[in-house]
This record gives structure tokens, sequence and C-alpha cells, in this order.
């Protein structure tokens, strides 16, 4: 039996086209979206969960790493010319012009974490691929949910080879800083005890 569904051709954007759009305020001011993989997606939006385990992902991070590496919030990371995501956290080397003439690339990139309430598959699956696609070596999902850590680590133009869960109760440490060690917990919202 033949397929008789016709498949759809979409326009992918770049990264440039992406911005001009912007500054043409084609985008509302309270619009949140993201190019990635050509794609423009609106970003999901996000429960205070989340933003409590972003604060204290941050505020850990940039504890720890003092000076070591420059620690981002929810800023444009540019993976190549059709994605340029805004991911929670990303850690990158320290620029001498604070990145005022470009946005992060892949070579620049240390570290990335999404935190994911609502939007683990897209973080685990489609995040993941354009991740490895651009080579990003470390990169973390904090599930607030489930209250557990994702470990995407060896990228491949498919996906990455290595994927391990880890409990609240597990310690990691980037592969950029071994001796920097983090307990998921710490990086968690508190659970409340009502």
């Amino acid at each position: 039996m033949q397929d008789t569904e016709t498949s759809l051709k979409l326009r992918l954007w770049t990264v440039e086209e992406y911005h001009r759009m912007a500054e043409a305020g084609i985008f509302g001011a309270d619009e949140r979206v993201e190019l990635l993989e050509g794609n423009i997606i609106w970003m999901i939006a996000k429960g205070t969960a989340h933003r409590s385990a972003v604060g204290r992902t941050d505020y850990l991070l940039k504890n720890r790493l003092g000076n070591r590496a420059w620690v981002s919030i929810q800023d444009p990371v540019q993976l190549n010319e059709r994605s340029e995501p805004e991911p929670d956290i990303a850690v990158v080397t320290v620029d001498p012009l604070d990145y005022a003439d470009h946005h992060p690339t892949p070579s620049e990139v240390y570290l990335i974490i999404e935190v994911a309430d609502s939007s683990l598959k897209l973080d685990c699956e489609t995040k993941a691929k354009a991740y490895s696609q651009a080579g990003i070596k470390d990169y973390w999902v904090l599930d607030v949910t489930s209250r557990q850590l994702y470990i995407f680590r060896e990228p491949s133009q498919e996906s990455y080879q290595s994927k391990v869960v880890l409990g609240e109760d597990a310690t990691i440490s980037p592969l950029a800083f071994p001796d920097l060690q983090i307990m998921v917990l710490e990086m968690l919202p508190p659970v409340s005890r009502g």
C-alpha cells in the first residue's frame, strides 16, 4: 500500500535572518522564541520549580567557578548558521569583551544545562541532537519533576553516544572542571515540607 500523504517542505531560517526578523519587530516584546535547526520555536513557559532550579544552579556555579568561566542565564549560544538556542545555563570561556561582539559558539562552551519541567522530551531529544551535532561536549538536563539529572556526553552527528541519568543524591563534575563536585540536590529546588 502506497503512502498517499505528501510531505511538506519547510522553510528553514538562518541565524542572520532570525536576527533581522527580531530587529524588524516581527516578534512581539512578550514572545519568547528561539531558533533551533532552522525552526523558530516557542519557548515553554517556566514554572516556579524551573525558575528556582535555574537560580540555584546559577548561584552555585558562579560561586564555585569564580573567574575560571563565565556563567550566562537564558542567553543565546550560536551553534551554527541555523541554530541559536537560549539555554537555561551556559558555562563558557571568559571573553575580554563579555561577548559584546558575538554570542558564544561551540568552541567557547564548557557546559550547557537545560532545566526541564514540562520540556523534558524537547530537551532530551531535539535539543540534545542539536547540541550534539554542534559538538557540545557536556550537556545536562535537570529534570525538576523527577528530580534527576540527565548527562549527555560524547557528541556525534547522530546524537550523544553517552547518556547517564543520576538521582538527586548523586555527585557530578563538569568535564572541563573535574575538580568541581556538584551534588544534583544542590541544583534542585528544595522540597517543601508542608
